[in-house]
């Protein structure tokens, strides 16, 4: 909500219509680089480097498929009937024989994951971007994914979680497991990137549309 509040103001609407938020993206930008260069990437460089492969991979099928569940609803709101009950039947069977999902055995009998948010939904609804906006710790959005992202926390089973001290001891795990399975595109950016902030806005934009639209995005014109 505060997005769409942010968004609706246009006090600090730019010229970039692809960013017309830069000039508060951008100091959010340098404070999540702070963030992450003295907290959150040491915590995922130890967590990377003192927890052995397979547990690292069982902890990320774990949260992968207590995600499973919302997946498949927001392919259902978008039509995809087959896929949501591919992800409905990846829980199932991620679930029982997989234990709680630790193991992914719904890939190994060919039940491929999909990747669907709210965020998406509301794009094939026909809800527009809402211009580029970038928050600290959260990352990158626009102002519809920002609501998605909002309207999906109260679909994640770990918010349920008590009592509250296992609830967050599980979202920060999931937290430096997600950071630790991004630093080998540590490098790769600061090598690529001249400017940073604008190299992962454009990384960023480009990989929601092609999601959006299952890898098809539609040709631009010239």
């Amino acid at each position: 909500m505060l997005a769409i509040a942010f968004a609706c103001s246009g006090a600090v609407a730019d010229g970039n219509p692809i960013d017309p938020y830069e000039a508060f993206n951008r100091p959010m930008f340098v404070v999540n680089e702070a963030i992450d260069k003295y907290a959150a990437r040491p915590v995922a460089q130890v967590y990377d480097n003192a927890v052995p492969l397979p547990v690292k991979a069982s902890v990320g099928n774990f949260f992968g498929n207590a995600g499973d569940l919302w997946v498949g609803v927001n392919s259902a709101l978008q039509g995809k009937f087959g896929d949501a009950g591919i992800d409905l039947g990846r829980l199932l069977i991620n679930s029982t024989v997989g234990i709680f999902g630790m193991f992914d055995v719904a890939s190994e009998l060919g039940l491929e994951r999909h990747d669907e948010d709210f965020g998406q939904t509301l794009a094939v609804w026909g809800v527009g971007g809402g211009g580029y906006l970038f928050w600290p710790v959260i990352g990158p959005r626009n102002v519809r994914d920002t609501v998605g992202f909002a309207v999906g926390t109260y679909a994640d089973p770990v918010v349920y979680v008590r009592p509250v001290s296992v609830r967050n001891s599980m979202a920060a795990l999931r937290f430096v497991d997600v950071r630790a399975s991004l630093l080998p595109s540590d490098k790769v950016v600061e090598e690529a990137a001249l400017d940073k902030y604008a190299y992962i806005r454009d990384a960023y934009l480009q990989r929601r549309n092609n999601q959006i639209f299952d890898g098809r995005p539609p040709r631009l014109e010239d």
